[in-house]
Parts: C-alpha cells; sequence; structure tokens
C-alpha cells in the first residue's frame, strides 16, 4: 500500500517570507521523517508530499496513493484545516484522520461547544463577540476568560487572556479582533484542574487511551509560548484515579458528539464546582515523538509512538474499509 503524507513544514514557509506566527502551528522535518519511518516499519511504500500548494500540484501532474496520512493544519481562515482532506475528496482518495466538517467545526471552538453541549457534554458558558458592541448583551459572571474563536497551539491566549472587569474585557477582545482579524470566544473562567485525554478510534470503536493533567507553573495558561517551552514551564502526570473516569467519558463523549475519527485529544478542565468541561477536541492532534501532547501522554500509559501510529493506522483503514 503506497501512503502519502501531507504536512505543513515550517520551513517551507519561513524559506518563504512567512513569520513565526503564521507558522507556530506547523510541523519540523523531525516530526516528518518520524512519521515516514513509522510508516515503513509497518511495511507501507511512502511518499512525503508536502503542504496543500504541493498536494495540488503532485496531482495536477497525476500521482495518486492508497491512503494519504494528513498532518496539513492549512494557512489561512477557519477552514484552513479542512483544506487538504476536501482536495482529497475530489480525487476520492481515503485519508487518515478526520474530513473537512469536523476539521472545521473543531477548529472553531463556539460552533464546536455548540455540537458538544447539545449531546449532554458539560461545558463553560460563553459568547462570540464579533463585535465589541456585543459586549454590551452579555451576562456572564466574571471572571472570563477570552481567547481567539479559531486559533490552535494556544495562539492569542496570553496572561491578559484572564480578565476581572469590563476595561480588561474589552482592552482583550479589542486585541483579538484587530489581532487575529477573527471573533473572540467569550467564556466564563474554569478555575479548576486542565487535562487532555488522547482517544484512539471511531463512534461506538473509540476508546480512550489515557489522559494526563497539565499543570501550569503560576498557573500560567496553557499558551503558545508555555507549550513550546513546556519543559520549562509545565507538569505533565498521568490522570488521577479519582478523575480518571469522568474526564475519559466527558472526553469519548465529545469526540462522539463531533464524529472526529481515528485519532485526537480533547482538551478538559474542571469549573468551580470541580465538574470536568470540554474545552475544546483536536482531531489534527501533534504528532512529535518527543514534544507532542499525545505521545507524550501515551507513554505515560506504556503506548510507545510506533504503538500508537500503529493503532492509528489500524483504525483509519477499518473505518475506511467500513
Amino acid at each position: 500500500m503506497k501512503v502519502g503524507l501531507t504536512f505543513d513544514l515550517r520551513s517551507w514557509y519561513i524559506d518563504r517570507g512567512y513569520s513565526m506566527d503564521e507558522t507556530a502551528e506547523f510541523d519540523k522535518q523531525e516530526t516528518v521523517d518520524a512519521l515516514e519511518n513509522s510508516l515503513k516499519l509497518m511495511g507501507y511504500e511512502t511518499e512525503p508530499i508536502g503542504n496543500a500548494f504541493q498536494l495540488i500540484e503532485a496531482l495536477a501532474a497525476g500521482k495518486r496513493w492508497d491512503i494519504v496520512f494528513n498532518i496539513a493544519e492549512g494557512l489561512y481562515g477557519d477552514g484552513r484545516e479542512s483544506v487538504v482532506p476536501a482536495i482529497l475528496d475530489q480525487y476520492k482518495i481515503p485519508y487518515v484522520f478526520s474530513g473537512p466538517v469536523i476539521m472545521g467545526l473543531s477548529l472553531n471552538k463556539h460552533i464546536a461547544k455548540l455540537v458538544v453541549s447539545a449531546a449532554g457534554v458539560p461545558v463553560s458558558p460563553g459568547i462570540l463577540v464579533s463585535n465589541i458592541k456585543d459586549l454590551d448583551k452579555y451576562n456572564l459572571e466574571y471572571p472570563l476568560f477570552v481567547k481567539p474563536v479559531s486559533e490552535g497551539t494556544g495562539k492569542g491566549i496570553t496572561a491578559k487572556s484572564l480578565v476581572n472587569t469590563y476595561d480588561e474585557l474589552k482592552s482583550m477582545v479589542e486585541w483579538i479582533l484587530a489581532e487575529f482579524r477573527q471573533p473572540a470566544l467569550v467564556e466564563e473562567y474554569l478555575p479548576g484542574r486542565e487535562f487532555t485525554v488522547g482517544i484512539v478510534g471511531y463512534g461506538e470503536d473509540a476508546v480512550a487511551i489515557g489522559g494526563m493533567e497539565v499543570i501550569c507553573a503560576n498557573n500560567l495558561p496553557y499558551s503558545v509560548e508555555v507549550k513550546e517551552n513546556y519543559q520549562e514551564y509545565c507538569t505533565y502526570k498521568p490522570l488521577d484515579e479519582d478523575i480518571s473516569a469522568e474526564c475519559k467519558s466527558v472526553a469519548l463523549s465529545a469526540w462522539k458528539a463531533l464524529d472526529a475519527v481515528d485519532a485526537g485529544r480533547v482538551d478538559l478542565k474542571a469549573d468551580r464546582k470541580g465538574r470536568i468541561c470540554f474545552i475544546e477536541a483536536n482531531p489534527l492532534a501533534g504528532l512529535n515523538p518527543v514534544h507532542s501532547d499525545l505521545p507524550i501522554l501515551s507513554r505515560m500509559y506504556g503506548i510507545q509512538y510506533q504503538e500508537l501510529m500503529e493503532m492509528i493506522m489500524k483504525a483509519a483503514i477499518k473505518r475506511i474499509k467500513g
């Protein structure tokens, strides 16, 4: 079986003048190498393709693959993670991980919350602010947490995301509207413990393979800067027994409500009463073998990188074959 790999290589964009912020979610060559090596160890023939632009060129040149392992994040817009799956759909080429609808839905944290909440999954109350005048309509209890509605890897989250007054709220919302050119998601702050849970599979076959508690120094938010320097700022620990079942149950319920497939992560946080709430889903979770959250938490439960990759491929092939 010939497996193509789609990915956004950060150095490819940096060489073409894109900024570090624009490429914050993109992968290093070592991640692509690890994925390709793992697939080869499973006996697959592999072919690196690259990003959406390179995929289009390859398709136009007549190249095809039996399946594509897609970790491409996309560059611009709230549908950026949907681009590669949507292109592959048009060529009837199957791929690993969720399709364009799920990718777009999950990237928009407000819509994702609406979907999982409708399925009975606990979420923090919140509103979407597209215009500063929208703030006059809200009735939320301080403190609040403010972030861009469609960013990943903690982009747009800073120490100022936690706001206690209207002036702080207005300032943060104005910054997000101007800096990210997208609505701000304003939510009642969840002050409790933070977790991320790894999921493999689809529908009733989906399983929570484990989870970890994320403890940031000085109660820092889990921002892109903190994630990039996690060894300095973060402590990760396996789920405690007293909270493990609830975290896995909430994560699995959210995963199924979103109809996500193959593998990913679900981020959770406890509210003022200790109830575990959904924050966001990551159907395109990072797969750096050393530094990404899904491989890190998997190792805590004895699942090494090669085994994790085999679980993902097995789940994808089972789903595709029906």
